[in-house]
């Protein structure tokens, strides 16, 4: 049996073949500090965020697309491929197909693909997160035509140009939705001496969070601890404070892309101008993203259908035509 996996910073997604995407879970495991054991994976763990004693740490194994600790990525894989078993016998072992952003080193590489292998898989492919995430979001990638895509996850942007099946140039950039909650926390705590939660800022984020200022701002209420009296406090926030909130990570982004641009040989360039680029990624949900980029390159912009989806729908598209996509897409171990 073959698993693809979009294993993300933020969120993990897994592509089953004949069946899609079976699970969908925050990529984050809480382990007793007393025990060394591992309590909760995934969702049950993402609760305990920010409400757990001393005895108990919350991890992301991930940290900025790679992995920064290999023990808990290890629990997190060995989840997903129990909660996929559900059934089936116990000395099943699948094939795992693993996005990783394009700009890893070898020995992240070869940290991911241990991480699989010691969660019981038979054998690990890694692929670049663009070109999976151009499958899925349906571009045409064995075309001799330019084609350019932009993926904001959690913690890498990848921008990538792809013709003929592969990338021909891109760029990776370490500042993606984490950075955007990091600078919301940042700048509630600096406007309003308010301390806020890594969710809050996240769901502040989602809510609320634009690109572009709006002529009418959104407000949502928020609460924090004041940080001079050292008690709960609320505030209203708008959307516009959170626009400005995320523009320098966003500078960064915008500043990639251009990178990419610039050195995209003139024909390619030629196709991108004609049909755009794809955003795709958790990042491609922020309101008003692709009118900034637009804005910003005097590039046409869409957004992927899907966009979430659009790494681990890419797996799925890849397990089914495996022998073919070995010696196209698969990054070398």
């Amino acid at each position: 049996m073959k698993i693809g996996i979009d294993l993300g910073t933020k969120n993990s997604l897994v592509f089953v073949p004949n069946k899609g995407i079976v699970l969908s879970e925050p990529t984050v495991v809480a382990v007793s500090l007393i025990d060394n054991k591992v309590l909760a994976v995934g969702q049950a763990a993402k609760e305990m965020i920010g409400r757990t004693p001393d005895s108990i740490q919350v991890y992301r194994p991930l940290k900025e697309g790679v992995i920064a600790d290999y023990r808990t990525t290890q629990a997190i894989l060995k989840h997903f491929i129990t909660k996929v078993n559900t059934g089936l016998n116990k000395f099943f072992k699948p094939e795992l197909l693993i996005g990783v952003p394009a700009g890893i080193s070898s020995t992240e590489k070869r940290a991911v693909v241990e991480s699989g292998l010691a969660a019981g898989a038979k054998d690990v492919f890694l692929a670049n997160e663009p070109v999976l995430s151009a499958i899925g979001a349906g571009i045409p990638i064995n075309s001799s035509s330019g084609h350019l895509i932009v993926d904001i996850g959690g913690g890498t942007t990848e921008v990538a140009v792809i013709s003929l099946g592969s990338i021909v140039y891109f760029q990776s950039l370490r500042v993606a939705g984490d950075k955007l909650d990091v600078a919301v926390t940042e700048f509630i705590k600096e406007k309003y001496n308010l301390a806020i939660g890594e969710q809050t800022a996240e769901e502040v984020k989602i809510k609320i969070g634009t690109a572009l200022p709006e002529k009418e701002p959104k407000y949502m209420e928020i609460r924090g601890r004041d940080l001079i009296l050292g008690l709960p406090k609320n505030i209203k926030i708008s959307s516009n404070e959170i626009c400005y909130a995320i523009s320098e990570p966003l500078k960064e982004i915008i500043q990639c892309i251009k990178n990419v641009l610039r050195e995209t040989p003139p024909e390619l360039s030629a196709d991108i101008m004609d049909k755009g680029m794809v955003i795709a990624g958790g990042g491609a949900c922020l309101k008003n993203i692709a009118a900034l980029i637009s804005q910003s390159t005097g590039v046409p912009s869409f957004i992927a259908d899907d966009s979430l989806q659009c790494v681990a729908k890419g797996t799925g598209a890849v397990l089914d035509n495996l022998e073919i996509y070995k010696k196209s897409i698969m990054t070398k171990k």
